[in-house]
Order: structure tokens, then C-alpha cells, then sequence
């Protein structure tokens, strides 16, 4: 699996590790292909996350749920998803501290939500900050995972999925990619700072 650890990664993209680059499920040769796979991969979970069953027998503020999405999106292309990382990285929180800081998270938000702390949509903004940029709980596909999350419990609540920069590919599409990075950085600077990634997430 040289070719993922010589790749070259997007600004704010988790590193891949030996260990984690050992367990790729399907034979694949290219960064191009792992992309496509982990893409099949996602739809077929969105589907499973949005469907009406879904929707009425699970719970996203559950922390089964976050690990349960995490593999359901990752499954078919790696061997950990659903696991929590053990790794330093330079983003995110110490390894040893993500089984405390989930629960946490999720009983933030669903405090945020009953007593309407913010708006529905800053809840949710505020949220997805601190799962992708302080906590970072999986070894990769956190952003991915965490709009994906974001938009469920978005809908939960009656409002629409967030459409983050008119429906760009986060993953390929640098321009977006930069602007997306740059409005987690603006909060990570300024707890109070949501405006600019909440106007991305509406773009």
C-alpha cells in the first residue's frame, strides 16, 4: 500500500499509518480508486442512514450510532472502521481521551437542541466543529463522517441537510476544501465565530 502512504494529502486530511494502510479491504492500486470505493461505500450508507426506518428506530446523539456510521460508511474499504483511534494526530484530541469526549459531545448537543441554547442550525454547526476539529475520533473519514451525522440529526430536528459549499466534493475540490478548513480554523480560534462556517454549510 505504498502508493497511499507516498501520496501526497490535502490540507487538513488525517495521515494514513502503515498499520492502517495494511487493512484495505479491496485490491486497489491507486489514490483514485480508493476514493471511488470509499465513495460507493458512503452513498450506500447515506442511503441506510436516511432511510425512513433508520431515521425512526435510531438515535444519532447515541455514541453506538457515531461508531455505527462511521463503519456503515467505511465498511467495504476498511478493516477499523468504527473504531476509535489510538494514534497521536495534529488535529483532534488525545486518543485516550476520545471515549470520554463523545459522550460528552453528544450530551452537549442534545442539551443545546431541548433548550434551545442556539438556533437549531448553530447547534448543529457548533457540533459538527467539535467532533471533526477537537476531537477527530477515527483514524480517518472524520470529516466525511461528521457532515454526514450533522445532516441526520439536522433532520431529526425538521430542518433540511446542510448542503457544505453547494454540494462540493470536500475530498477532491480544493477551492471548497480551503474554504471548509478555513471556517473550522476561524472557530477554533473564536468559540463564538460560527458565522462563517454556517454560511459554508448554507452555501
Amino acid at each position: 500500500m505504498n502508493f497511499i502512504l507516498n501520496h501526497k494529502l490535502a490540507d487538513g486530511n488525517s495521515p494514513i499509518r502503515r498499520k492502517e494502510a495494511e487493512q484495505v479491504i479491496p485490491r486497489i492500486s491507486t489514490m483514485g480508486e480508493l476514493n471511488e470505493y470509499e465513495a460507493l461505500n458512503i452513498l450506500q450508507a447515506r442511503e441506510w442512514a436516511f432511510s425512513s426506518r433508520t431515521m425512526t428506530s435510531t438515535n444519532p446523539l447515541d455514541e453506538f450510532y457515531v461508531r455505527t456510521l462511521h463503519s456503515k460508511m467505511f465498511d467495504q474499504v476498511w478493516k477499523w472502521t468504527g473504531k476509535y483511534r489510538t494514534n497521536e494526530l495534529n488535529i483532534g484530541c488525545d486518543p485516550a481521551e476520545i471515549v470520554q469526549r463523545i459522550p460528552q459531545l453528544l450530551a452537549n448537543a442534545k442539551y443545546w437542541l431541548d433548550h434551545k441554547t442556539f438556533p437549531i442550525d448553530e447547534c448543529m454547526i457548533r457540533f459538527h466543529h467539535q467532533l471533526v476539529s477537537k476531537i477527530h475520533p477515527f483514524a480517518n473519514g472524520n470529516g466525511r463522517h461528521a457532515r454526514m451525522i450533522t445532516d441526520v440529526i439536522a433532520v431529526k430536528h425538521g430542518q433540511a441537510e446542510f448542503s457544505w459549499g453547494a454540494g462540493a466534493n470536500l475530498v477532491t475540490e480544493a477551492r471548497a476544501r480551503a474554504a471548509y478548513l478555513a471556517a473550522l480554523r476561524a472557530l477554533d480560534a473564536n468559540e463564538n465565530d460560527v458565522k462563517s462556517l454556517l454560511e459554508f454549510a448554507r452555501s
